[in-house]
């Protein structure tokens, strides 16, 4: 029932998610600049030097590289992997222990909302809209929601 910690957000614009590593010893947030950072709550120096930002959801263009918003995150309860969605509207599966990228899924028509697997990890929930990033959209674009089996082989860390 009290604050334990109090802390800045270590990413330098908007917090977009946060969610909690399944094994509570941390928790990964995302940010409109196209980045996730992963952070240990234990205060002391050793382990908080594990934390880490990357960068993410970017797509070069015509040699232009343009930055996403972070929308989502989910963890997958049995790996400790975890997934992210971002406005360029792909999923990536992070093994964030290992600071990899493990997989990423084909481009859905609209940015993603939000994600969430199943209790046993075998199924993810893909919620695609348009996120009004850039006004209205050129084309109206559908909202839609997408169950997809994963296996292990996308979401399990390599070892």
């Amino acid at each position: 029932g009290y604050v334990q910690q109090r802390r800045e957000s270590s990413l330098k614009y908007q917090t977009r998610c946060i969610r909690c590593f399944p094994n509570k010893q941390g928790y990964v947030l995302s940010s409109i600049e196209g980045r996730v950072a992963v952070e240990y709550l234990d205060p002391s120096p050793e382990v908080q030097k594990r934390k880490y930002a990357f960068k993410c959801h970017r797509i070069k263009e015509n040699g232009v590289e343009k930055i996403y918003p972070v929308n989502a995150i989910a963890f997958h309860t049995h790996h400790n992997t975890f997934a992210s969605g971002g406005s360029d509207g792909f999923v990536n599966i992070w093994d964030g222990f290992n600071k990899k990228r493990l997989c990423q899924f084909h481009r859905y028509p609209a940015g993603i909302a939000s994600l969430a697997f199943s209790p046993d990890g075998a199924v993810l929930a893909i919620a695609s809209s348009y996120m009004y990033e850039n006004d209205e959209p050129i084309e109206p674009v559908e909202d839609v929601i997408y169950i997809r089996n994963v296996s292990d082989q996308e979401t399990k860390p390599k070892s």
